[in-house]
């Protein structure tokens, strides 16, 4: 037993993909026999996936989740943003270029449109908790944008762990929300063709989310809803600590 276990821990990225492979074999048994399809497998992976992240770091008193246990090491790695930036990156390579251009400024919108309503929605939600300064309701309203953009956002203003900390969960939240919402909405809104998708993914920006949704709504349309949500990220970083903070300064002082 002691081999075995020194062996995982020597291999830990490799257990890593492993534990991975796992979760989402049996998340997808679950959501066919369970759930007829209507929750994605990829949600109830995800879901899957935060509820052993709490256990571990419940059990090890970490700051890692299960990633401080040994044998699960290499989660710290596989989910890193090493290899969270080449995936995002790699779904670029089925995108069609000319696809994209016929998008043109309706994609550049949704971006920015994608970007001030979640914001604004953030704000409130922060409001409504008792947050007043403007530092708290940036770095909050940022965290509604996606759980990258928030903890980014309060790091550049200065804003406290714990407020940093509820920006990542509502980023957690709405990836969440995204994933699982996307199936059931997508015929309603005409989400079947490359050009609503990269609109799709500018207006509601959370990449994971995106993605996953858009997988369980037709694999093709993933690259095109992937692509213009990480242009969200990226203009989200941009645009949350600096032109939307300094509103936020001038409105709430």
């Amino acid at each position: 037993m002691e081999i075995i276990t020194k062996f995982l821990e020597k291999n830990g990225l490799v257990v890593a993909f492993l534990m991975v492979g796992i979760i989402i074999y049996v998340s997808g048994i679950i959501s066919d026999k369970l759930t007829n399809k209507k929750i994605p497998a990829s949600a109830i992976a995800i879901l899957a996936g935060l509820i052993l992240a709490y256990i571990g770091g419940v059990y090890t008193k970490g700051e890692k989740g299960i990633a401080d246990i040994k044998i699960f090491s290499g989660f710290g790695t596989m989910g890193g943003s090493m290899l969270r930036d080449f995936a995002i990156t790699a779904t670029a390579l089925g995108a069609s270029f000319i696809v994209m251009k016929r998008t043109g400024w309706v994609g550049a919108l949704s971006l920015f449109l994608g970007i001030v309503l979640s914001f604004l929605g953030g704000v409130v939600v922060a409001l409504l908790g008792g947050y007043t300064d403007a530092i708290s309701l940036t770095t909050i309203g940022a965290g509604a944008c996606t759980y990258i953009v928030g903890p980014v956002t309060g790091a550049a203003i200065g804003a406290n762990s714990d407020v940093m900390a509820l920006s990542i969960a509502a980023g957690v939240v709405k990836a969440v929300v995204v994933t699982i919402g996307t199936p059931f909405i997508a015929k309603y809104i005409g989400l079947n063709n490359p050009h609503t998708a990269m609109v799709f993914g500018g207006l509601m920006g959370t990449t994971s989310g995106v993605t996953a949704g858009l997988a369980a709504t037709d694999p093709k349309l993933v690259p095109y809803g992937a692509l213009t949500a990480t242009f969200y990220t990226g203009l989200g970083c941009l645009f949350c600590p600096s032109v939307l903070f300094l509103l936020m300064k001038m409105i709430f002082g």
